[in-house]
């Protein structure tokens, strides 16, 4: 009985003993695993250690997530173009040959400068006509105020009255006839009545602009509705933009927008819409957007190819500069920062965090949270990239 006694508390001793050795185990195991997962969560979070200053040195700039205000953005492309009333197609008025070309493409010219002259055995034959029947008009003229006033006095036949008015108006009709094509050709008729009988017909600018294109030569013969110049006033060049259906009602007459050229670098240029059309073309379906370019450069010429970018509503959301966001696979994230006071020294402390973006104008960026932000937080506003960069590079080094 007592031998059994002794080898129970025996073994409840050391039973005890070996209780207390595993629970210890298991304690530091759990701690392992904590600490574990904890560096695992930190990780997974993308959070990286920068000494202050690694920070100061790349300038890193950080502040609270700030408010702003952030237009829509409607982005079309397009190209310059010159309202039909503000360009000009010239042709010869009669067959006839030209005899010399006064400009060349590029020539600036004003309404009415001759541009070329013509020449053609018709042109004398044609004054000569008008003449001859402003002469007779001039004749009958008088001769029918004679006749009239006989008749009236009852001293001259109504027949012979008749006659002479008749004749009358026949040749004035005529002389109108001679008289308008001499006006096309744009002859002086008061010149011609005098007798002074014109060999060249001058062909003249229509409008104001630029000699676009020359396509006569000397002693080529042109045709009545044969193209001779083409001139485009540029000071009333405009964008004429193509926008898609999905964008169509957000843009309205009186919005501002930014555009560039697409051949010349780093312009970028002001231009407030006049005009939205109300029909859609078909390839591809989007309706035609005209804007007033606000300051016209030189460098503007019809048919240069442009991309826009039409500022629609504005609304106050949470932004950040561009260099802030950084996409990685496929989600964008910005960096939470945090002063941390070590025994070395101050250090920082930047965790990834995943947004989505909304707006962009202007180098700015909507952030849209998918979790609130702790109070007083604050987040980098620039190097995003260097940020992702060296978190990558502590997860590869770490996983070997």
């Amino acid at each position: 009985m007592k031998n059994q006694i002794i080898y129970i508390l025996v073994f409840f001793f050391f039973g005890t003993i070996i209780s207390g050795c595993d629970n210890k185990s298991t304690e530091n195991k759990l701690t392992e695993k904590t600490e574990k997962e904890s560096e695992h969560k930190e990780e997974e979070m993308g959070v990286l250690h920068l000494s202050n200053l690694k920070f100061e040195s790349l300038g890193i700039k950080v502040d609270s997530l700030p408010s702003r205000n952030l237009s829509g953005i409607v982005e079309a492309n397009g190209h310059l173009e010159v309202p039909p009333q503000h360009e000009a197609t010239v042709t010869g008025v009669l067959g006839a040959n030209v005899t010399s070309i006064k400009v060349i493409e590029g020539d600036k010219v004003r309404k009415g400068e001759v541009l070329a002259f013509l020449s053609h055995p018709n042109l004398a034959n044609l004054q000569s006509n008008y003449i001859q029947a402003y002469s007779q008009f001039q004749y009958l003229e008088k001769e029918m105020q004679r006749q009239k006033r006989l008749y009236e006095e009852e001293v001259g036949s109504g027949k012979d009255y008749q006659q002479t008015l008749a004749n009358y108006q026949a040749v004035k009709g005529e002389m109108k006839g001679y008289q308008a094509q001499l006006k096309q050709l744009s002859l002086n008729i008061a010149s011609i009545k005098e007798g002074e009988i014109y060999q060249y017909v001058p062909v003249i600018s229509p409008i104001n602009g630029y000699i676009e294109k020359v396509k006569v030569q000397i002693g080529q013969y042109v045709e009545p509705q044969t193209e001779m110049f083409m001139i485009v006033n540029t000071e009333h060049v405009h964008a004429d933009l193509m926008v898609f259906e999905k964008d169509v009602h957000k843009v309205e007459v009186g919005q501002q927008m930014k555009f560039s050229v697409a051949s010349v670098p780093g312009s970028n240029l002001s231009a407030k819409i006049y005009s939205v059309g109300k029909k859609f073309e078909q390839n591809p379906k989007a309706v035609h957007v005209h804007a007033e370019i606000e300051k016209k450069e030189n460098f503007l010429i019809p048919g240069m190819y442009i991309n826009a970018r039409i500022k629609t509503s504005e609304e106050k959301v949470m932004a950040l500069p561009e260099e802030a966001i950084i996409e990685e696979d496929g989600k964008p994230y910005i960096f939470l920062a945090e002063e941390l006071q070590k025994d070395g020294g101050t250090e920082w402390a930047f965790q990834a965090v995943e947004i989505r973006t909304g707006l962009k104008a202007d180098g700015w960026v909507e952030i849209k949270l998918l979790e609130p932000l702790p109070a007083g937080a604050l987040v980098a506003w620039s190097d995003a990239y260097y940020l992702i960069s060296e978190m990558n590079k502590s997860k590869a080094s770490h996983g070997h």
